[in-house]
């Protein structure tokens, strides 16, 4: 009992795109109408009809304008609904207090798609505002899709379509270009002539009031077209559609960003670690890494690698090998590498041995190489060729000045094989004229090549970084512990709301060590006492030596108030401690503050690591995860990464790295290293209570106390955590940018047989009882699913597998029936459901396989209801499938669950379709 869906199939979808695709009345029209149409001189309105009318696109052309009888010479019409063919895309071009009327009468006619460049709107003020607002409801009333306000427009130069008012014509080409300044589109359009760069897409956003970065992300990742996208973003809109775009695109096709505002002052949470450490655009860099998109810092870095990396293969790592024929080059471009970040590869013996054979003895055999001054092309042909077998090496770089006996095109031309070698190789040839027909012949060989090698470097630093983000999406995370939280989330929920209740929006220190623990995550020792009397006998219970801290519903840093008493060895000492607490609390601000003392054991911080672990929010990103090196000195230090929730194993060790303690942290001078996979596990459980108490604002776990592994001991020592205020609506309350796993769907469920089964989403660490499933399948179940046979080796692909478990909960919902077999005390597959929205509309395509072993046992009709109850809760329209027409068995179950079978010109192929 198994279907197809063609979104997950190997079908082809392009054949679908039409059906599928609402943008493609903008980027395709049949039929357009330039609503503002005029022939004044250097107006708009003109500008724009003559592009349309003098690049032909396929189509016809309805100017409107009540005003006039013809434009150019082309009859007019004087308003949308007098035009006497339906229309695809409207270009309005008047002012903008009349847009909201002129799209309603737009949506009342059926126009599938408009681009509106007027300017006005909320870059005015309130009142354009307003008409923004005006706008969006005139399209929540219809299918219209929207691009704009305040743009260019959009070109397709492979149809030949200028729907903008630029003086000229993209040349057509493979990459997608999407700006949010449409003075920028100018400059880069005549950049583009002079560099010689084609586009398959060249798009004004604007505004952004309703096409968004994810409908243009995942119409030209759809677009065969387009190879790469570069995208120039000036503010991000909807992170959460941005992401999951970028996400699902950048996996297939290189997305690189230039964001404008890199220096901007962060916005800073003055109570809060976390909050002054976590600016706005580090934040940025944290969502771009998260998805697997690459950012740069200027427009020709933004090109360079939209070029490059269509060109050559991503690095396996940041090891470079350089080859030159001079040694200053070598050196600026090894100086490029190690700045940023990128390492020079150390040749293998077998590597230098080979390289003796044919280099000269006073030429450098250690990388860089040194070809010297008089290598001709054979010379270097056999040194990439040596070189290029070396496992230690992650990509070349070719360097060539022209000197006396340098051959830069025969060199280039004895390269050429090289360009596809399974490492990026990168050439600089350095000069004027001598060396522009070797740089074209390499070029056109798909070796990128550069005019200087520190720019080739730094390319290069790219690339490592960029290949190093997309394998975290493709690595397969370990499943953490299980963790039966749900007493626990009772426990935190009224900690919480008790604080609420009572006016607070700060946890007491015992207060957010209880949440903490409820987590999973090792708290110290803490006890509360009121009186000096209670310190001494508290600390004599714990034993000494003991630490005394303010205990305070209204004090955020204790130190500030020299709150803080350490190493204290004896009953005198601890009352001495908290008279001096209470009378600097009184002292600084005020009695009311100081309401006791926290007691806690002396931690013996002798071979051990202090962290910083913790959350804020960040205005466009939601909640922000921050880790790093911790204690009194985290401000000054500024060592941390950044990352957003949820996490995994793999996502919570890629922040790891990302920071200079992780060195030390896997053992450095005599120290042992400490047990990483655990405190992966700690990351991730505290992941989970930052998306799932969604009143915390901000947790600082300063310090979390890591020791050697010969201890396994992490320990928070100090915790503070900030509620939302008082007068914040829980449905106001911030959501993460990336969906977490959606536990509302997970319960369980009896088969027909009696075994207890578990349908969930799937999740990214189910890879490994995916291969196991797919072993069970027969070559029929494989057909009715896929349409043809797939080997077995293809289908538990590890590429393959990873983006089947790790998908984005917002555009994609995997049903699994996870059986605990309590023979083996291993989980099994028996089946999975899948639900795929189709880009671009409200609706969404099923697929389902089942286990040979464990069909007819009623497994099939449970998930494809389960389905239909989750398209119901995402606000689908409707779901659909392609069912082979002898596949009866899916056919009968459809039609039971109200699906309506229609044949399709395929007579071998049958479509189920439900509409909600």
């Amino acid at each position: 009992m198994q279907t197809n869906s063609t979104l997950t199939s190997d079908r082809t979808y392009d054949i679908l795109r039409s059906e599928y695709q609402p943008l493609d009345a903008i980027f395709a029209p049949k039929t357009i109408a330039v609503i503002g149409a005029t022939d004044r001189d250097r107006s708009v309105g003109r500008t724009v009809l003559w592009n349309l009318i003098s690049h032909p696109f396929g189509g016809t052309v309805f100017p409107v304008n009540p005003n006039r009888s013809s434009v150019l010479g082309i009859k007019t019409y004087p308003n949308i609904a007098a035009v006497p063919e339906p229309i695809d895309l409207a270009i309005v071009i008047t002012p903008a207090a009349t847009v909201p009327g002129i799209i309603g009468e737009c949506a009342e006619v059926g126009v599938k798609g408009a681009i509106v460049l007027s300017a006005g709107f909320k870059e005015t003020g309130a009142d354009g505002a307003k008409l923004e607002q005006q706008v969006l409801e005139q399209l929540h009333h219809s299918k219209t899709r929207l691009i704009g306000p305040n743009c260019l427009g959009v070109m397709n130069p492979h149809t030949g379509l200028n729907a903008t008012f630029a003086n000229s014509m993209a040349f057509p080409g493979k990459v997608g270009f999407i700006s949010q300044s449409g003075a920028l589109c100018t400059a880069i359009l005549d950049w583009s002539f002079r560099e010689n760069v084609g586009f398959s897409a060249f798009i004004s956003i604007g505004s952004m009031l309703d096409v968004g970065w994810g409908d243009l992300i995942y119409y030209l990742g759809d677009d065969p077209h387009t190879e790469s996208i570069v995208i120039y973003m000036e503010s991000i809109g909807d992170a959460r559609s941005f992401l999951s775009a970028a996400r699902e695109v950048a996996l297939t096709k290189p997305i690189i960003v230039i964001k404008a505002g890199r220096t901007e002052a962060a916005a800073k949470a003055a109570a809060s670690h976390t909050g002054a450490l976590a600016g706005s655009d580090a934040v940025f860099d944290a969502a771009l890494r998260r998805c697997g998109v690459l950012r740069v810092n200027s427009i020709s870095e933004l090109f360079d690698m939209a070029e490059v990396l269509a060109k050559q293969p991503r690095p396996q790592g940041r090891r470079l090998t350089v080859i030159t024929n001079a040694g200053g080059p070598g050196v600026l471009a090894t100086d490029a590498l190690i700045t940023g970040g990128g390492e020079l590869a150390e040749l293998s013996a077998a590597t230098h041995a080979a390289l003796d054979q044919i280099l000269p003895a006073n030429g450098n055999h250690h990388n860089p190489i040194d070809l010297l001054g008089d290598a001709d092309p054979t010379r270097y042909a056999q040194a990439l060729e040596i070189t290029a077998k070396d496992p230690n090496s992650d990509g070349l770089l070719v360097i060539l000045t022209p000197q006396a006996m340098t051959n830069p095109t025969q060199t280039a031309h004895l390269l050429k094989p090289y360009a596809k070698i399974g490492k990026p190789i990168l050439a600089s040839w350095m000069g004027d004229t001598d060396i522009e027909a070797g740089a074209e012949i390499l070029n056109q060989a798909s070796i990128p090549t550069f005019p200087f090698p520190d720019t080739a470097a730094r390319v290069f630093n790219y690339m490592w970084r960029y290949s190093y983000n997309l394998r975290g999406l493709y690595e397969t995370p370990v499943l953490t512990e299980n963790q039966d939280v749900a007493n626990e989330r009772v426990i935190v929920e009224t900690i919480i709301q008790k604080a609420r209740i009572a006016g607070r929006t700060l946890l007491t220190e015992v207060e957010s060590k209880q949440v903490l623990a409820a987590y999973g995550i090792p708290t110290v020792e803490t006890k509360v006492a009121t009186s000096t009397n209670e310190a001494v006998r508290l600390a004599d219970k714990i034993g000494y030596p003991v630490v005394l801290k303010v205990f305070s519903e209204t004090i955020t840093h204790k130190t500030d108030v020299d709150g803080v008493h350490l190493n204290l060895h004896d009953a005198e000492a601890v009352r001495q401690a908290y008279a001096a607490i209470a009378t600097s609390v009184k002292e600084k601000v005020g009695e009311s503050h100081f309401t006791g003392v926290t007691v806690q054991p002396m931690i013996d911080l002798k071979n051990s690591y202090e962290l910083i672990l913790g959350s804020s929010i960040d205005p466009q990103f939601g909640p922000v995860l921050l880790f790093g090196t911790g204690g009194q000195l985290v401000e000054i230090f500024q060592d941390r990464a950044l990352g957003l929730p949820p996490l995994n194993t793999t996502l919570a060790r890629r922040m790891m790295e990302q920071t200079r303690i992780y060195k030390a942290l896997q053992g450095v001078r005599g120290r042992k290293a400490v047990d990483l996979e655990a405190l992966e596990q700690l990351l991730v459980h505290f992941s989970q209570l930052v998306v799932e108490q969604r009143w915390i604002k901000e947790i600082d776990i300063n310090p979390l106390l890591v020791q050697a592994i010969t201890q396994n001991s992490f320990i928070a020592l100090d915790a503070r955590i900030v509620l939302h205020d008082l007068d914040v609506k829980e449905a106001d309350l911030p959501k993460p940018a990336i969906r977490p796993y959606p536990t509302q769907y997970v319960s369980s469920w009896t088969m027909k047989n009696g075994m207890e089964i578990t349908i969930r989403p799937i999740r990214p660490e189910d890879e490994p009882l995916m291969i196991q499933f797919h072993k069970t399948l027969s070559e029929e179940s494989v057909y009715f699913r896929y349409f043809h046979l797939i080997k077995l080796s293809q289908r538990i692909a590890h590429e393959r597998l990873t983006r089947l478990c790790f998908i984005d909960y917002d555009q994609e919902m995997a049903l699994v029936a996870d059986y605990h077999n309590p023979q083996t005390g291993q989980h099994e597959l028996l089946a999975i459901a899948r639900l795929s929205k189709i880009h671009g509309t409200q609706g969404a395509e099923f697929a389902m396989l089942v286990s040979d072993n464990f069909q007819c046992q009623g497994l099939g009709t449970e998930l494809l209801k389960r389905l239909l109850q989750v398209g119901r809760s995402e606000h689908l329209n409707y779901i659909s499938a392609e069912i082979l027409a002898d596949n009866s068995g899916m056919q009968r179950v459809c039609e039971k669950l109200g699906f309506r079978l229609d044949p399709t010109p395929d007579p071998s192929v049958i479509k189920a379709e439900v509409n909600f």
